[in-house]
């Protein structure tokens, strides 16, 4: 990591409010060049509180891009740190409003040209997106970074028409502990106190929102670009890691939008690319976007439209660990998605004294299938599929940071909980993009959900996960239904897989394994049945890349990671020590609890002499044999105190879900306290009818 002190313009810092209607100014912080001509505008738009939160990520970025001749802007949504308003819940319609009116005011500005792009990673990502589907004038080009195009199958609330536990809740209790912090005084003087008091009047938990619509109606239709790629029309770079949940948007922008576009997808977790957590190797990420900035934004010839339409890491095999600082792989290149250098292989399903599938063309121009995927499961009258409820225990992080309990371990305990389709490969095998399941299947109840997990299994047994997929059963003929199974009724079913780049070696098994379970990811199902999957039916779609293709395109290459110098932060400890992730078996009644920290940040004391305190622990649980056991709670504690001024706040929340066969229950509770002495307490209690999930 290079640190950049001696950049082509000195530059300054300044906080201002910017207004957007009905009274609200949004509180944002400057970082430009200190004099010359007229500058592009680069905002990030997010709710993570600029003056704390974000402040040591931002303090990397936005001088560097303000060093190298570009007004670099970092803007609170309304009700978040020091900005006006109210929190209602995430992009909702006066938050994407907000965002165009921010893009005009920066146009007008007399330090900017008139030029302006939107930046960021996840939220701001998203608000990138959705700004720009509203198509401002101002805004000339967008990078967006682990972001989602699809609100409702694609974020942290549903999957393959499942209700996630493991990310709706947690997020939920996040944002309920994040959006009832105060403005800070040393920013918004004494006004703080009102502002704070009115916003948890009006706070409501996210999650009752998420659970009332089960369905992908036009409330998850808001916000998701898919509904309408053409309404983007600035150039648009997006980027993803392979272990970053929202990597398939990187795949469907690039082969859907008209606008230009670039993707980029590497071996990332949630994180920008020139971080360096792992996994790695990280990469200029900064000096590739100033390329993009330069050329769109400028006019500025960086050679932006010569590169390949998708630049892809593609990961050698590696045994199973929870974190890699550096994924080995490669760079690839295909100059469009899709791609003629991949296509979707046929590899049948079968059972172990199946006669052998030939090798050869089938109708249509097909690939030739590939070395059929054997199970030792007894398949007469279909392979049986029931799972354990614990099935999911060792799924490791859904949105991992960086940490190093995020990946998933060995899987060769899930595969004994699951039913296994194994292929032994006798040459290498390159996969590129999102794998899909077809199978043939009949559920004996009316509900029911399939999980499909592509490992990679060693010669020595060890089982490292390469990609999964969900299917609720319900949602097989679409997301925006419910279609109830026909019980012991045969149908054909897809399960989508998450995009991947990844290289099976030869002597390695690749391996199917499904489940009828994979708590906590995903809720149970009342009543859900058992599953029989009819091999002869059923097949692996394999995207496989010919790695001859590599000899039509340059070698792919990036700058060393650089970045502005880091804010001096001083990092402490709080809490009880313990670890990352726990998984624990409780006697009686065979229960199964999951521990996870999420490791926000223990305190830090920031420069302005600012303490911040955030303690966090998710807690799952679950009784093997009963899917209504199923429990989620999450608490939280943050801090907030300045010892020089005395000024000392604290909010506490508890955010916990149960089930029974008709409706899910919410319960969340928050506390908020200046100088130990309670300001406001409030419970919300909520049951929502089980609709879908």
């Amino acid at each position: 990591m290079r640190t950049a002190t001696d950049l082509p313009h000195a530059t300054r810092a300044d906080d201002v409010r910017i207004p957007v209607g009905g009274g609200v100014e949004l509180y944002a912080r400057v970082w430009r060049p200190v004099d010359g001509p007229p500058v592009p505008a680069l905002l990030e738009y997010l709710p993570y509180r600029l003056t704390d939160w974000t402040s040591p990520r931002d303090a990397q970025r936005h001088p560097w891009y303000a060093g190298h001749g570009y007004a670099s802007v970092r803007v609170d949504v309304r009700g978040h740190g020091c900005s006006d308003g109210r929190v209602t819940d995430e992009y909702s319609e006066e938050e994407t409003a907000d965002g165009v009116a921010v893009v005009e005011w920066l146009a007008e500005q007399p330090w900017c040209d008139g030029s302006v792009g939107m930046f960021g990673i996840s939220w701001g990502g998203f608000n990138g997106l959705q700004v720009a589907a509203r198509a401002p004038e101002a805004l000339r080009a967008v990078v967006t970074v682990c972001s989602a195009d699809d609100r409702y199958d694609n974020d942290v609330h549903y999957k393959g028409g499942s209700v996630l536990a493991v990310d709706m809740h947690a997020w939920a209790a996040t944002m309920l502990a994040f959006a009832a912090r105060p403005p800070d005084p040393e920013h918004v003087g004494p006004v703080w106190r009102e502002r704070w008091l009115d916003r948890l009047e009006h706070l409501e938990p996210f999650v009752h929102t998420w659970l009332d619509h089960q369905v992908r109606d036009d409330y998850w239709r808001h916000g998701s670009v898919c509904e309408d790629y053409g309404a983007i029309t600035a150039p648009v770079l997006a980027v993803g890691g392979w272990a970053d949940p929202y990597r398939d948007t990187v795949l469907r922008l690039v082969e859907h939008l008209d606008a230009p576009v670039r993707g980029l997808l590497g071996p990332w977790s949630h994180q920008y690319p020139d971080r360096g957590l792992p996994p790695g190797p990280a990469i200029g990420f900064l000096q590739e976007t100033l390329r993009w900035w330069d050329h769109w934004l400028k006019g500025v010839d960086r050679g932006v439209e010569d590169d390949p339409a998708l630049r892809a890491w593609v990961s050698e095999s590696v045994p199973p660990a929870t974190t890699y600082d550096v994924r080995p792989g490669r760079w690839v290149a295909a100059g469009s998605w899709p791609t003629p250098d991949v296509v979707a292989r046929p590899w049948p399903l079968g059972a172990v004294d199946d006669p052998a599938v030939e090798a050869a063309p089938v109708a249509g121009g097909e690939p030739a299938p590939g070395p059929r995927l054997r199970t030792t499961a007894p398949a007469d009258g279909g392979v049986l599929v029931a799972s354990p409820q614990r099935t999911g225990v060792d799924a490791g992080r859904y949105f991992p940071f960086g940490g190093p309990a995020d990946l998933p371990p060995d899987q060769r305990e899930e595969d004994g909980r699951s039913v296994c389709f194994d292929a032994l490969l006798d040459e290498r095998v390159e996969v590129l993009g999102r794998a899909r399941v077809r199978l043939r299947l009949a559920c004996d109840a009316p509900r029911g959900q399939v999980v499909a997990r592509l490992c990679d299994v060693g010669p020595d047994g060890a089982s490292t996960l390469v990609t999964r997929g969900v299917l609720n059963l319900s949602s097989r003929h679409g997301r925006d239904r419910v279609v109830p199974m026909e019980p012991g009724v045969a149908e054909d079913v897809e399960v989508e897989m998450d995009a991947v780049g990844h290289a099976f070696p030869p002597g390695h098994r690749l391996r199917v394994a499904l489940s009828s379970a994979y708590w906590p990811w995903v809720w149970p199902q009342a009543g859900s049945g058992a599953l029989r999957v009819d091999p002869a039916g059923s097949a692996l779609l394999l995207p496989e890349r010919d790695p001859a293709a590599d000899a039509a395109h340059a070698p792919v290459t990036f700058e060393e990671p650089e970045q502005t110098p880091a804010l001096a932060v001083v990092q402490g400890t709080s809490g009880p020590e313990r670890p990352d992730r726990r998984v624990e078996r409780q006697q009686p009644g065979d229960r199964w609890v999951v521990e996870v920290d999420p490791r926000y940040g223990g305190t830090r004391t920031f420069p302005d002499g600012l303490e911040m305190t955030e303690e966090a622990l998710e807690r799952y649980e679950v009784a093997e044999g009963d899917p209504l056991s199923a429990r989620t709670r999450s608490d939280w504690r943050v801090r907030l105190r300045r010892p020089a001024t005395g000024w000392d706040v604290e909010v506490v929340t508890r955010s916990e879900i149960r089930c029974d066969a008709e409706a899910f229950t919410t319960t969340d509770r928050l506390e908020a306290r200046e100088g130990g002495e309670v300001v406001h307490a409030r419970t919300w209690e909520r049951r929502i009818p089980r609709t879908a999930g």
